[in-house]
């Protein structure tokens, strides 16, 4: 068996908390490093341990700010692979830029790609992250993908509604993900027809399925400006939802989102912690986050130890 030395858990400034949780699960102290930034804002990393011949797990979400996690992330690898580490995995639990994944008008970058070419060149070997906004950009390396989906952690709180659900899709694209949740929680489904005028502005249309005296659930990969979500959650009382939660892996929340959420008919939100919440939102008692920590921790030890990550699909 090929191995590839002791295991080395390095993080940005997205998320540490994430990091150290994934560390304690590990058994593993993170490897210090250093982050700052030159006065003229330049970012300056330092990696604060020998990692030559190791094998190592970068964790940084490329979430706000956006292009400060994307620069900080690349320079932590390109730092790791001069300093001649075995195998660098780039540990990315929200994968920003992939909503622009194809050209639908002329003359735009497919960004998606870019940001995959920024990883490979900068030093990665591996990709591991979660949730990812369409599943055809592990398509654009040519190194080894790990797509998890966190409906593992999710379904764990869902399965403590008491009442009848039914899962919702806010957009037909999303319909496979609702239908996978709908299976395993023996829950009904049904669709949001909506119409988008602009970007990030929606307007539910229409509800196809029933819903009426139920608990609806939208279920989605990311809230971010929240439009599409309090629209579907008003759509769907006025159809006679008993009540209304929504579910997402990636809380984005830009913009009005989470005034949006506070006045909306939502009872609740539930989200994980691929990237940090808000300080805002953690205020609002809707919101619930439950951790990604065991499942990338998970993750990361089949990797490592060369076993198989397929059963965390299951």
């Amino acid at each position: 068996m090929k191995s590839y030395g002791d295991l080395k858990l390095i993080t940005g400034n997205a998320n540490p908390e994430l990091a150290q949780a994934i560390g304690r699960h590990l058994d593993c102290p993170l490897t210090p490093s250093l982050t700052k930034e030159f006065s003229d804002g330049e970012i300056r990393v330092e990696v604060g341990d020998n990692v030559r011949g190791q094998d190592v797990f970068v964790l940084q979400p490329t979430c706000r700010p956006v292009n400060r996690s994307l620069v900080e992330l690349c320079l932590m690898l390109d730092a790791l692979k001069r300093a001649s580490a075995k195998r660098i995995t780039a540990v990315v639990p929200y994968y920003g830029y992939a909503r622009q994944d194809r050209k639908v008008v002329p003359r735009v970058p497919i960004s998606a790609k870019m940001v995959a070419d920024f990883m490979t060149v900068a030093g990665a070997n591996r990709l591991l992250t979660v949730d990812l906004h369409a599943g055809q950009i592990q398509g654009f390396f040519d190194l080894p993908v790990d797509n998890l989906y966190a409906s593992r952690v999710l379904l764990e709180s869902l399965r403590n509604e008491n009442n009848e659900l039914v899962i919702i899709s806010p957009d037909a694209g999303g319909t496979e993900r609702a239908r996978a949740y709908a299976k395993r929680l023996s829950a009904g489904l049904a669709i949001v027809d909506k119409r988008r005028d602009q970007p990030n502005q929606a307007q539910a249309m229409n509800i196809i399925g029933d819903v009426r005296g139920k608990t609806a659930i939208v279920v989605d990969d990311m809230i971010d400006t929240a439009g599409t979500m309090v629209a579907a959650a008003d759509a769907l009382r006025d159809h006679g939802a008993s009540s209304v939660m929504a579910c997402c892996s990636h809380p984005v929340l830009s913009g009005p989102a989470i005034e949006r959420i506070e006045r909306s008919s939502l009872s609740k939100v539930l989200v994980t912690d691929t990237i940090p919440l808000q300080e805002d939102a953690a205020q609002c008692p809707k919101f619930e986050v439950v951790s990604v920590a065991p499942l990338l921790a998970q993750a990361i030890w089949n990797i490592h130890s060369e076993s198989s990550v397929s059963t965390l699909f299951t």
